[in-house]
Formats: C-alpha cells, sequence, structure tokens
C-alpha cells in the first residue's frame, strides 16, 4: 500500500473507531508515513526477539515493540533495521530507543522510537511476540491497522 492516509484526516473520517497514542515519539525513519497490520514484540532491553522477527517477511507488516519505555538500551540500530528493509516491513513503532539513528534515517523505513542510545542491548531472547500490548492506555492487539505519520499514531480499536 502506497497511499498512507494523513492520521490527522483519517481521525476525521473515522473517529471512534481509532484510537491515538500520545506519547510523543521521534520519527527516525526515511520514511515519515507509513502503515500496515501490526506484530507486537514486549520485551526489556533484549532485542534477540526484535532482530529474528525483523529478519523474517514481513509483509508490509508494522511492528510494534513495547520495550517499556526505557531508554538505555537500544533496541534497533542500522543493522537490524536494514534487514527490516530487506525483509519488507513497512516500520517499526518503539517504545523505546534506537542507535544509528543517522542511518536509519537514510533507510526505506518508517521507524518512531522514544529516542536514542549508543548502547548495545542483551541478546538474551528474553520477551513475547505477538501479543497485545497497552501503550499509553492504547491497545495494541497483532492484525489490527496501525497508521504513523509525524502528527502521531493510530491505531484500529
Amino acid at each position: 500500500m502506497n497511499e498512507h492516509p494523513n492520521t490527522a484526516d483519517l481521525y476525521d473520517e473515522r473517529g471512534e473507531e481509532l484510537e491515538s497514542i500520545s506519547l510523543q515519539f521521534q520519527d527516525l525513519g526515511g520514511h515519515s508515513h507509513f502503515s500496515g497490520p501490526v506484530r507486537t514484540i514486549r520485551c526489556l532491553e533484549d532485542n534477540a526477539l526484535v532482530k529474528t522477527v525483523l529478519g523474517s517477511p514481513g509483509e508490509g507488516a508494522v511492528l510494534v515493540i513495547d520495550g517499556q519505555g526505557s531508554l538505555r538500551t537500544a533496541l534497533m540500530g542500522d543493522m537490524i533495521a536494514e534487514s527490516a528493509v530487506a525483509n519488507g516491513w513497512a516500520g517499526v513503532v518503539i517504545n523505546g530507543a534506537v542507535r544509528d539513528r543517522v542511518a536509519i534515517s537514510g533507510l526505506p523505513l518508517g521507524v518512531k522510537a522514544l529516542g536514542s542510545n549508543p548502547r548495545k542491548s542483551s541478546k538474551t531472547g528474553a520477551g513475547e511476540a505477538d501479543v497485545e500490548l497497552v501503550i499509553d492506555g492504547v491497545r495494541v492487539r497483532p492484525g489490527v491497522m496501525i497508521y504513523c505519520d509525524p502528527d502521531g499514531i493510530l491505531v484500529e480499536r
């Protein structure tokens, strides 16, 4: 899907069918507008699952990673982001940090994160994939549509 609707227009059109995540994410990828069906990961300062999932076929999906807001370690760097592009992911939303933000900004990928930190995360594989998340009070379920642009993030109820 190349046409990514503007979130403000989409909200005006669909209103209560959508929830808005009010956390102020930074736009860090080369694509400022992206959308797709949600896949999820919940992990804390460990990105082994992130690497595995983004290394598998994305088919235009958006990976939402609940890193529980931790900025102590990066959950994605340029190599994992390049893998996401190669595997057809539309974007990544991280309730946490990235690293290599200059390199990530040049990739054809939507990336929203809370910030950046050069420190690597652990790689034990701790975490869960394809689970329901709650970020900023908004339920994010695998398979629902998510719409992202510089104004924010909308998630289907």
